[in-house]
């Protein structure tokens, strides 16, 4: 029998990846185990950052190393660290919460957490809210959805996580895809300014959620059939 043919590399640079548990009688490291293979899944989440938020062409190459801990803590997770080494925390202890569905969440926050390790951020000048958003942007998009998470019009644009992930969703579908992806960019050398959503979609960000809160309410009231 002649050998396969071998897979064609992947346009994308891979970073080491670390593991690391701090409590392996956890009930939440079994079901983190049992739901996942870790490398599989960083990978997967550093695939969908890269293709969410850059081109081949486009995708930074600087994050040598990603740790993930699992331990047991307060919270769901967070990501810290240089611009080459980055560390995920896990907490053990939102795994066990999640059992019921705990597949779709270690991957949706690894997907999540594996965002920040790539995003740019203006310099470190970018709203938090925009931050969080375009982290679940891509989560939404990778399909790692929570069953809580819906569009809704928050008081502000930038009110973070879900609400400003669907607000972003929104734009990329009236402005075309790559329009988060050209967001994105466009925060890589320069401060964050107001008008950058303008630079981008030609519309203010005050024009843009007004629009949407009024899609949503049109929506909602049943004038726009829902998809």
């Amino acid at each position: 029998m002649p050998p396969h043919d071998p897979l064609p590399p992947s346009p994308w640079v891979i970073p080491n990846f670390v593991l690391r548990v701090e409590d392996l009688s956890h009930p939440g490291a079994s079901i983190f185990f049992d739901c996942v293979k870790p490398k599989e899944a960083l990978k997967l989440a550093v695939e969908a950052s890269y293709t969410w938020l850059y081109t081949p062409l486009t995708a930074p190459t600087h994050v040598k190393t990603i740790t993930l801990v699992l331990r047991p803590f307060d919270g769901v997770a967070y990501t810290w660290g240089t611009h080459e080494m980055k560390e995920i925390n896990f907490s053990l202890d939102w795994i066990k919460k999640s059992e019921a569905r705990a597949r779709d969440e270690i991957l949706g926050v690894l997907v999540h957490e594996v965002v920040h390790c790539y995003q740019y951020n203006a310099q470190g000048t970018c709203p938090g809210g925009l931050i969080e958003g375009i982290a679940d942007f891509v989560r939404l998009h990778a399909g790692f959805v929570p069953p809580h998470w819906r569009p809704k019009a928050a008081e502000k644009w930038d009110a973070g996580y879900d609400a400003t992930a669907y607000f972003l969703d929104w734009i990329e579908k009236r402005c075309g895809e790559g329009a988060i992806r050209k967001l994105n960019g466009s925060m890589k050398d320069s401060k964050y300014k107001a008008d950058l959503f303008e630079d981008v979609t030609g519309e203010s960000v005050s024009s843009l959620y007004a629009l949407y809160c009024e899609h949503l309410e049109q929506k909602n009231s049943g004038k726009i059939p829902h998809a």
